[in-house]
């Protein structure tokens, strides 16, 4: 054998080699002890949907899976871990719409969300509710809208702080509708939702089961919901969609992210093995009780996901002239 043929045999067999390691990386995930960023402290929403799935994981594979809250700088904290992690699809990130608001609210990122990021599942969506203090002398959201052109500056919008998803679909409200409603930035959706309730502020935008409660006791005053189609828990409440605004949507979603680099191959093997996780019917049924909607979309989907709200969502801001402080 000649050594043209020899190198050639050589190559040939570490290409086959190589194939067929990533074959069995996407095979088995997780292969190796794993862990889930959720951005956000202990007990939340997306802390649960984290747990959820890293029992799942753990259970299916054998492997251990921890959850590493790392709350702070409106997700920048976590998300950079991920971004900056081993590209072995072993270091997952729960991410929200945050994500794709923090590039157009903050001059710099210690990551590029594009390219340093791989969106692999969008887990669940759940849309906001525009609730007003009794007080407000508009019943629906028609006649809040009249109102609010017959003051602009005079209504209020309450939201957890500058560059929140309320505050943004407050501000999505007056890019499409001309209104001028200002903003009120809180600490938090629940100080937010107090004064709302307590008349200090006249309405807001808030999760639709944070608030809920609420309105069924005749604290809120339920207005519109922010979702494509009336949501089963609230029939009777209606969309800004269908109340004269076409294609407005806003909602708090929840995905995993991985490292960027992440080979596609196990990108799309982790978004197989979340969504069988996410169907399972004690884990679905967590998501529909708070009023979400189990997603599980593909990965080629929920970066089309994201791409979209990263444009709709920058316009929005920068029609605000929003900035973090």
């Amino acid at each position: 054998m000649n050594t043209f043929t020899l190198m050639s045999a050589l190559v040939g067999s570490l290409l086959a080699a190589t194939m067929l390691s990533s074959y069995a990386l996407a095979q088995v995930f997780p292969s190796k002890p794993a862990r889930i960023v959720v951005p956000f402290p202990p007990s939340g929403p997306v802390d649960i949907a984290g747990r959820l799935i890293a029992q799942k994981l753990a259970d299916s594979s054998g492997q251990t899976v921890i959850v590493d809250n790392r709350a702070g700088a409106g997700t920048i904290i976590g998300t950079e871990i991920v971004a900056k992690s081993a590209p072995d699809g072993h270091t997952l990130l729960i991410g929200t719409s945050q994500i794709v608001v923090n590039p157009a609210v903050y001059a710099k990122l210690p990551y590029n969300t594009m390219t340093d990021l791989a969106p692999v599942t969008q887990i669940s969506s759940q849309p906001y509710m525009l609730t007003a203090h009794p007080s407000l002398p508009a019943k629906n959201f028609k006649e809040m809208l009249v109102l609010a052109r017959a003051r602009p500056g005079g209504l209020h919008c309450a939201s957890a702080g500058i560059g929140s998803g309320n505050h943004l679909t407050c501000e999505l409200l007056n890019k499409m509708a001309g209104t001028q409603i200002t903003h009120i930035p809180y600490k938090g959706s629940v100080a937010a939702i107090n004064d709302v309730v307590g008349g200090q502020v006249e309405m807001a935008f808030s999760n639709a089961m944070a608030v809920i409660g609420n309105v069924k006791a005749g604290k809120l005053q339920p207005l519109a919901m922010t979702s494509r189609q009336r949501v089963v828990m609230l029939p009777e409440v209606p969309t800004v969609a269908e109340s004269g605004f076409p294609g407005f949507e806003a909602s708090v979603w929840f995905g995993v992210f991985v490292a960027g680099a992440t080979p596609q191959e196990l990108i799309r093997r982790i978004a197989q093995e979340v969504g069988r996780a996410l169907r399972q019917p004690d884990v679905s049924k967590v998501f529909t009780s708070e009023g979400g909607d189990v997603i599980a979309s593909t990965p080629e989907q929920f970066s089309e996901y994201v791409k979209s709200e990263m444009v709709k969502w920058t316009e929005v801001v920068k029609h605000a002239g929003i900035k973090a402080e």
